[in-house]
């Protein structure tokens, strides 16, 4: 955000507004107040990345700024129309004269109601969280974003989706039983197709995008299971990957700020020049292959164990996922830090002590998370297992 030098009172109004959005959601308690802060944090992205974001020009493939945001607004405000269909109709159905989520899950509704309407919550929220073949939008906004713009985006606002869907199975049990399924399948997809997208990109944010598409496709995937191990992992992996996106994408800024460029073909040896940002860029990649000590393995972990016992082919797809996750970042290390410093890249400045010091704060909470696990797994446990347990009595029950 230091970066920004025009119209600056204007940008922190948006992003501000953008971040009084997300917390909103996450403490609503009220389905139409969730909805409202819902789109209080998504409108603001139109406007951060159409007025403050940047155009690409490579090589014979342009994305200009505004093809960016209105890509991403007609998408996100597509998907909105089907969740607001199902807020309104839920409403009707349940007949409570009340939004209060408690009223919601105790209220009488119908499980053919319950059928019908959740793939209006699933799909809408599933959008925003990255869901195939509905995702193409999120690579293309991280392009054009702010490096700010893009470290929230991805590290916060595409969890809001998740979170919907997590928020949705509270009060229509019935309905997330039925279409689980199509989220489980939907969710591998994710994982396998955006880790493979990500190998044959050849501009750096846009292997973190697809990157980005592939990592919540285990958020997806372990929300499908509806067991508790399951659904801890995906908690769990929210965060892991909120952290090492914002890393990634604040790492991606430092070295465009330095390079003026993004091709990884031409990028190379940057760790003699640039040490430091390369140590914290080969912690954001080891984590997103899941090297255990790290964030990644313990979210991944639980994913994988918790979807076996539902599926094992999907299980035995998304470990084929995380490998080819492994030969792209592990590919991407090795080209643009460890090969052969060009002589015009040598004389780099590293990172600055101002971009330094959340870049560790970032990397402290991915060693952290990875070393100490259970603080964080006993955080997620008891709220999970609620939820899982009120998922049953309230399945059964209808």
């Amino acid at each position: 955000s230091c970066k920004i030098t025009e119209r600056i009172k204007e940008f922190f109004i948006l992003y501000i507004l953008l971040i009084i959005g997300v917390y909103g959601v996450f403490i609503s308690q009220d389905l139409f107040f969730f909805f409202f802060f819902y789109e209080l944090a998504v409108v603001p992205m139109y406007l951060l990345i159409a007025v403050w974001g940047h155009s690409s020009e490579f090589e014979t493939f342009n994305r200009t700024k505004e093809y960016g945001a209105l890509k991403l607004m007609l998408v996100l405000v597509a998907s909105s129309i089907l969740i607001w269909i199902g807020i309104l109709s839920t409403f009707v159905v349940a007949n409570q004269n009340s939004f209060l989520f408690k009223d919601l899950i105790n209220a009488n509704i119908g499980n053919d109601f319950q059928i019908f309407i959740f793939p209006f919550f699933l799909i809408g929220f599933g959008v925003l969280a990255g869901l195939w073949p509905f995702h193409t939008w999120s690579p293309d906004g991280h392009v054009a974003a702010p490096t700010s713009v893009s470290m929230v985006h991805a590290g916060i606002l595409m969890k809001l989706g998740a979170y919907g869907i997590l928020r949705s199975i509270e009060f229509l049990p019935a309905g997330a039983q039925e279409w689980m399924w199509l989220l489980l399948i939907l969710g591998t997809i994710n994982v396998v197709y955006g880790a493979l997208s990500a190998m044959a990109q050849k501009d750096l944010k846009y292997v973190i995008g697809y990157s980005s598409v592939s990592h919540m496709g285990y958020v997806l995937m372990g929300l499908a299971t509806l067991n508790v191990i399951g659904v801890a992992g995906s908690v769990l992996q929210m965060f892991s990957h909120g952290i090492m996106t914002a890393l990634f994408f604040a790492l991606v800024g430092v070295i465009y700020e330095r390079t003026h460029s993004r091709d990884i073909e031409t990028l190379d040896g940057l760790i003699k020049p640039m040490g430091i940002a390369g140590t914290l860029f080969v912690i954001a990649g080891l984590t997103s292959l899941g090297l255990p000590g790290l964030s990644g393995f313990v979210a991944e972990l639980f994913i994988f164990i918790g979807v076996f016992q539902t599926n094992p082919l999907m299980a035995i797809l998304g470990v084929i996922g995380a490998a080819i996750t492994a030969v792209y970042i592990l590919r991407l290390i090795a080209r643009i830090f460890f090969g052969t410093v060009s002589e015009k890249w040598a004389n780099l400045p590293d990172i600055s002590r101002f971009e330094l010091i959340p870049s560790v704060i970032l990397a402290f909470f991915i060693v952290f998370m990875g070393v100490l696990p259970i603080y964080f797994i006993d955080a997620v446990n008891e709220s999970v297992k609620e939820l899982i347990n009120a998922y049953l009595s309230n399945f059964v029950a209808g």
